[in-house]
């Protein structure tokens, strides 16, 4: 799982793959060629970047003759969601903690 995640993450953290994801939610399914032309960088580097999205299980491919259409895959946020919710817990506890610390010495 972690290995996973850490993929997740190290996908995500690249700007332009995850302008391509969001793009990919927002809009739905898109064919390489409509990626490209909405980011504004070339083929392969867009190729590129949806091979690392897919990798990570972000985005899934279908191949329709010559084009290769991509969607975003909305399920792989999961471990991102689960992640950030774990942290929200720990640092709500740890304000909780400094809150009462702070009423003690008030007193």
């Amino acid at each position: 799982m972690p290995e996973a995640q850490d993929l997740l993450f190290r996908s995500l953290a690249d700007p332009t793959r995850r302008a391509l994801f969001e793009c990919l939610c927002r809009d739905g399914e898109q064919t390489v060629g409509a990626l490209t032309t909405w980011a504004g960088v070339s083929q392969p580097t867009v190729s590129k970047h949806l091979g690392v999205l897919k990798q990570a299980g972000l985005v899934r491919d279908r191949h329709e003759g010559r084009q290769t259409h991509y969607s975003a895959q909305l399920s792989a946020l999961s471990p991102l969601v689960d992640w950030t919710s774990e942290m929200t817990g720990f640092w709500e506890s740890r304000f909780d903690d400094l809150e009462n610390l702070l009423k003690r010495m008030d007193q």
